[in-house]
This record gives C-alpha cells, sequence and structure tokens, in this order.
C-alpha cells in the first residue's frame, strides 16, 4: 500500500515530437498532469527526468509547467538509475516507494524499473499514464514489470490509495483533479 511519506513520483522522459507520437497520447498526458499535481498537493518529492533533451527536446509545455519548481536531470542512459544525479536525489529522499510515469514504457521505463527493484525499491508503474508508440511494446513491457515484482497500477487506484479515506484533509482537492 502506497504511503504519501515513503513515497515519490519519477516523471520520465515526456519529451518533444517523441512524445507526441505516443499511443493515447492525451490521455498520457493528462493522467501525468493529475499525478503531479496530487503529489504537488500532498508534499510528495518528485524527480524529473529527461533523456538527451538536445536531440529529443524538452519535455512538453503541460508538463513542464507543472514541474517549474524541479531542476530536470538530464540523462543519456535509458535507466533513469544509469545517472548519477538521479540516484544521488533518489537516496538523499530516503524513500521506498517510486511512481513512475513518462515513456517509453518498453525503454526508459522498463530499464529504470527493473534497476530500481534491483535496489529494493517498491516499484509502482503507473499504466495509464506511461506509454509507447505501439501499445504491444507497451503492453509487454507492463506484463514483463509485473513477472520481475513491480506493482502495476493506474493513476486513480494510486491517489486512492495514497489519500487511504475521504476524511483526508486533501481529499476534495484531490477529487476535483478526477471528475
Amino acid at each position: 500500500m502506497l504511503d504519501i511519506q515513503q513515497c515519490c513520483l519519477a516523471v520520465i522522459d515526456v519529451q518533444g515530437k517523441l512524445a507526441q507520437s505516443m499511443h493515447g497520447r492525451e490521455a498520457l498526458f493528462k493522467n501525468i498532469q493529475i499525478l503531479i499535481r496530487t503529489t504537488n498537493i500532498l508534499e510528495i518529492p518528485i524527480l524529473w527526468c529527461q533523456q538527451c533533451p538536445d536531440a529529443l527536446g524538452p519535455t512538453v509545455p503541460e508538463i513542464a509547467q507543472l514541474l517549474a519548481d524541479i531542476e530536470p536531470i538530464n540523462k543519456s542512459a535509458f535507466s533513469c538509475c544509469g545517472n548519477e544525479q538521479f540516484s544521488t536525489r533518489l537516496k538523499d529522499l530516503a524513500r521506498n516507494q517510486i511512481l513512475l510515469c513518462g515513456i517509453e514504457t518498453h525503454v526508459c521505463i522498463y530499464q529504470t524499473a527493473v534497476d530500481l527493484l534491483g535496489q529494493d525499491f517498491n516499484v509502482h508503474v503507473i499504466a495509464d499514464a506511461v506509454s509507447s508508440r505501439a501499445p504491444e511494446n507497451k503492453q509487454i513491457a507492463l506484463n514483463k514489470l509485473a513477472a520481475e515484482g513491480a506493482k502495476i497500477s493506474c493513476t486513480e487506484m494510486a491517489l486512492f490509495e495514497l489519500l487511504k479515506t475521504a476524511e483526508h484533509p486533501k481529499f476534495r482537492q484531490i477529487a476535483k483533479l478526477i471528475k
């Protein structure tokens, strides 16, 4: 079960033309925005990664504007864990649960999740907030990740798991995000 005090969010590589070519792009962007807004409301830390931004372009504006107070981590390794800055920031957070969203599911999301699992993190891949250009690539990656021990979840499930109860002081504010 997700715990606000143990959780962080990684927003991975939602950049340029590649992001625009994702299967189900509109729902993908919407769910990533909901996750970012929710984690901001609940004061859950966010790690923001970009894959070779000089080549792939910056994070799409509708996502980047929600991350304005965060310095992006620019990487070349497909796994975020291949970047020392990511690993250091994650270690400094001292949290053991990590929500993953972004692209592409079968490349950077997959490799990051496997590396995090290898470091004993509790990895939650938010299935409706990750994508690939081809839906079968996404599905194969999610199946493989589940077999490797990642928890496959969805945006609404993660939100309600974090809140635990309708009596949570931020419940109404977060519930408005999904209506």
